[in-house]
């Protein structure tokens, strides 16, 4: 049974994936497992960067059917990218970042992965943020 761990362990994988090849792969072996997944690049200032996270990470699971456009559907992806970006924003306010939003779905179960380095100078961070929401099953 794939309950919201499996989800979230998805959304991380996702997030983590190193390149666009990896993340190809992995989408097709989660659809295996009957698990909707998708990830996006995010960079920038961070509290400059905040509408574009969400509006990236909405925009992608709509283009690959990890949700479809209905205002339920969208405000979960919102609501969990902007929990996920609170858990990190401690560390990155006012920093540049780069990194990834891995987002994955099994039935209602919807998980929301930021996974991301923070620069300042040569010293680099690592930071991760998760969020869960639930969906009424299709």
């Amino acid at each position: 049974m794939i309950g919201s761990m499996n989800v979230a362990r998805a959304a991380i994988e996702m997030a983590m994936t190193e390149n666009r090849d990896i993340e190809d792969k992995m989408v097709i072996e989660l659809k295996k497992k009957n698990i909707k997944a998708v990830a996006v690049n995010i960079g920038g200032n961070l509290i400059d960067s905040i509408p574009k996270i969400i509006e990236r990470a909405l925009v992608a699971s709509r283009r690959t059917g990890v949700i479809k456009e209905c205002h339920v559907q969208d405000g979960a992806v919102a609501g969990a990218a902007r929990d996920a970006i609170v858990q990190v924003s401690a560390k990155a306010t006012g920093l540049n970042v780069g990194g990834k939003i891995g987002i994955a779905r099994h039935e209602e179960h919807l998980s929301v992965c930021i996974f991301m380095s923070i620069g300042l100078l040569h010293l680099n961070d690592v930071v991760i943020g998760l969020a869960h929401r639930s969906l009424p099953r299709e």
